[in-house]
């Protein structure tokens, strides 16, 4: 008799403890599993930092970045840390502006020297030259638009434009190469007398060779400092 009595009194008693138990587990079972998290997501970021760190040292150590210049060829030179740009900047004559963007590396060909290019050998890199040629109060623009490889020159269109950039798709005349052989001569001549040369692309190379090494390092860095903050 006294065992059956004991029975509803043991689940009277054990009812209510037992429900706070099994409200309480899921908060108690979720600590360790945030914490393991947490523990593997610093573990993680711990690891990118160090790589970042180690990458941006043997950059740094190997060959580090030059300082950037600040003319060539009666060029003032504008950089654009940051960006793929740079822009070059003279006058001309009496009231003549010239104005050139260019890009950092944009393409590549196998090296001309070579008949057969082994895998990560050289190549031969392309930059992009934009060329505005202004003159006084005029409103239309002289636009070049031209490849740069390591040692020469390449004049791919000729066209005019208004200073403000149309919407639409200007007529940007006939394919540079269809063009009279001796016009294409006056052409050449026309930007190698403003600075424009053969010269300036070999300068080009060696300094956008330095950003492309100083951008990167930039670059590691910027990742680094946001992955560190909390």
């Amino acid at each position: 008799m006294a065992h059956r009595l004991l029975r509803p009194l043991r689940r009277t008693l054990l009812s209510p403890y037992t429900k706070t138990l099994a409200f309480l587990q899921p908060y108690f079972s979720l600590k360790p599993r945030n914490y393991v998290s947490d523990m593997r997501k610093s573990a993680f970021e711990g690891n990118i930092l160090r790589l970042l760190r180690n990458e941006i040292q043997y950059e740094l150590e190997r060959s580090p970045p030059k300082p950037a210049v600040p003319e060539i060829n009666l060029f003032t030179l504008e950089e654009r840390p940051g960006e793929q740009w740079i822009r070059l900047n003279r006058k001309f004559g009496e009231n003549e502006q010239i104005k050139v963007e260019v890009t950092m590396f944009d393409g590549s060909l196998p090296d001309k020297k070579r008949d057969v290019v082994p895998i990560d050998e050289d190549v031969e890199l392309h930059i992009t030259l934009i060329v505005d040629i202004f003159k006084g109060e005029s409103s239309q623009v002289l636009e070049f638009v031209c490849s740069a490889w390591p040692d020469s020159i390449e004049i791919q269109k000729v066209f005019l434009r208004g200073h403000e950039r149309m919407p639409g798709q200007p007529y940007m005349g006939p394919a540079f190469t269809g063009l009279d052989d001796e016009l294409q001569d006056s052409l050449y001549e026309f930007l190698e007398t403003r600075g424009i040369n053969d010269e300036l692309c070999t300068f080009l190379h060696e300094y956008m060779k330095n950003k492309d090494k100083t951008e990167f390092i930039r670059w590691m860095g910027t990742v680094k400092s946001f992955i560190e903050k909390k």
